[in-house]
């Protein structure tokens, strides 16, 4: 993204200068610095604001409580996460501060998600590997059992139980490497439900917009669609998995 915005301005000055609008090519860089100073200022104010709403939801319980409304549909989205994990908690409160259109504010939940999505694959790692260790030493405890000569063939041992490898299903992934559940948070976050847009409304109010609120609609309905679109995506690829 660097290199091709970067290529986009080169591209600008220098055509700028060959077709002799350099005046303009300074003015517009001047303008433009001017105006991004002012829009930062406008939705570091908005940003700042609804972090602070966040926060103090937070200390209030109400993120809690939301996680607790939001558990039957997160059991759905990420059934392999454990009812009580922390995990469970960020990633309501991203969905929250995406769903009312936050999206700088909800960075700091979704950062502190995928902390917690990594944390329980490593205990996923843990656990898998003393479950190899434990059946390893399983079986050469099988090893030592005699076999009957005559139910040799059939692989039978003196108590009747047929001597077979224990297979541990493989459920974590590579250190490195998303899990299931990191994949769908991100695919959900990008594509995530807004009922207020408020970036946006944020935007269209400091470039002057007669009607900054008209795009609600629109993004309840777009959105809607993408997120309906991305559980149907991450189920599906989960029952291939």
């Amino acid at each position: 993204m660097n290199a091709i915005w970067g290529g986009m301005l080169l591209t600008g000055i220098v055509y700028g200068i060959l077709t002799g609008r350099a005046d303009a090519v300074a003015e517009a860089v001047l303008s433009s610095a001017k105006e991004g100073v002012s829009l930062c200022v406008t939705m570091f104010g908005v940003m700042a604001l609804w972090s602070g709403l966040m926060e103090i939801a937070k200390e209030a319980g109400l993120i809690r409580a939301v996680t607790g409304r939001l558990r039957p549909v997160m059991r759905f989205l990420f059934p392999r996460i454990p009812k009580d994990h922390p995990a469970l908690e960020h990633i309501a409160a991203n969905c929250a501060a995406n769903v009312l259109g936050l999206g700088s504010a909800s960075t700091v939940y979704g950062l502190k998600a995928m902390e917690a999505l990594e944390e329980l694959e490593e205990e996923r790692r843990r656990d898998e590997r003393s479950k190899k260790e434990q059946v390893s030493e399983e079986d050469i405890g099988h090893k030592a059992v005699p076999v009957k000569e005559s139910e040799g063939s059939n692989g039978i041992n003196e108590t009747g139980q047929r001597q077979k490898r224990k297979r541990i299903p493989c459920k974590v992934v590579p250190r490195g490497t998303a899990s299931s559940e990191m994949c769908t948070f991100l695919i959900l976050n990008i594509s995530s439900l807004q009922l207020i847009p408020v970036n946006i409304i944020a935007y269209r109010t400091q470039y002057g917009s007669v009607n900054p609120t008209a795009v609600v609609g629109p993004g309840i309905v777009a959105t809607a669609v993408s997120t309906g679109v991305a559980v149907v995506f991450c189920k599906a690829m989960e029952s291939r998995a």
